[in-house]
């Protein structure tokens, strides 16, 4: 019986695992104490318990554990998975909450049956996640399939990204990106779901900067998809739930590649919600299947 675990900066959302995916609750996240934090997670374990598998919005280096958790200061630079089996006594895998993703989709989702799956995120950023033949590929210091990141706009769209550096997709690529570009086109301060709203309505200056927004994300994600050669683009977060945005998307990516396919590349996700919890569970079975089977 695998824990999963779902943590972002509000709430940590936690089921178990047993063949199937059985919700148990959540609970707030602790953001500045790192005491309660483990407390909140420990909270959880149960008798029968095989091991925990955590999907956190962070990264995670592979060789170290060390996370990278920008927006829960309580276990940013901290060794989270050591830290938590010492408390808990159980074996613990923290994964990026876009590799659960891709994980999830690949083997429950829009990418059953595809060797190669590339997970898109388009939620408040830009995330992403590869999985090839079942495993997910994190890459040397746990950076695979982040391809919101890189110096790759320029122009009046150049914006400072969170990272560092200047003209990232995830400055414009996402809902607050979104809404970036409306401003800086328009000066009109709207909502990412008031922008689709009104481009849906045949609205011309939404419709402009869909456009643009298409026009800017759908290149580098082209290039990324050469260079990956995924079967298959299941593409999730809360852009994606916007009618006709993902066909939208997928149209201008598919005459940017090499590659010519018949029917769509870019899918909308499957799993919804609990995409972060099954991927965290299928990583875990992947883990700690030998050990109980």
């Amino acid at each position: 019986m695998i824990l999963a675990f779902d943590i972002g900066g509000s709430r940590i959302r936690a089921a178990v695992w047993d063949g199937a995916l059985r919700p148990l609750g959540e609970v707030a996240t602790p953001l500045g104490d790192a005491a309660a934090f483990t407390a909140a997670i420990a909270g959880f374990v149960a008798r029968g318990v095989t091991g925990i598998a955590i999907s956190i919005a962070g990264v995670v280096d592979p060789a170290t554990g060390v996370g990278k958790v920008a927006n829960i200061p309580a276990i940013d630079g901290l060794a989270l998975g050591p830290q938590l089996q010492a408390a808990t006594g159980l074996p613990v895998l923290v994964l990026n909450d876009a590799d659960c993703f891709a994980l999830a989709e690949a083997g429950h989702g829009a990418g059953r049956g595809h060797r190669s799956v590339f997970g898109v995120i388009l939620g408040s950023g830009v995330g992403g996640g590869l999985v090839i033949e079942g495993r997910v590929l994190t890459g040397a210091g746990g950076y695979a399939g982040e391809w919101g990141h890189g110096p790759v706009i320029r122009g009046e769209f150049a914006f400072q990204c969170g990272c560092g550096q200047v003209g990232c997709v995830d400055t414009v690529g996402g809902a607050r990106g979104l809404e970036r570009l409306h401003r800086k086109r328009t000066a009109e301060l709207l909502g990412a779901e008031a922008i689709i709203a009104a481009w849906m309505a045949g609205e011309a200056e939404a419709g402009e900067t869909m456009s643009i927004w298409r026009d800017l994300v759908a290149g580098p994600l082209a290039m990324v998809l050469n260079v990956i050669g995924a079967d298959v683009v299941p593409v999730g977060g809360g852009l994606s739930r916007a009618p006709g945005l993902v066909r939208y998307l997928d149209e201008a990516v598919r005459v940017r590649m090499l590659r010519r396919t018949k029917g769509p590349l870019l899918v909308p996700a499957e799993c919804g919600a609990d995409a972060g919890l099954l991927g965290a569970a299928m990583a875990g079975v992947s883990e700690w299947g030998s050990k109980w089977e």
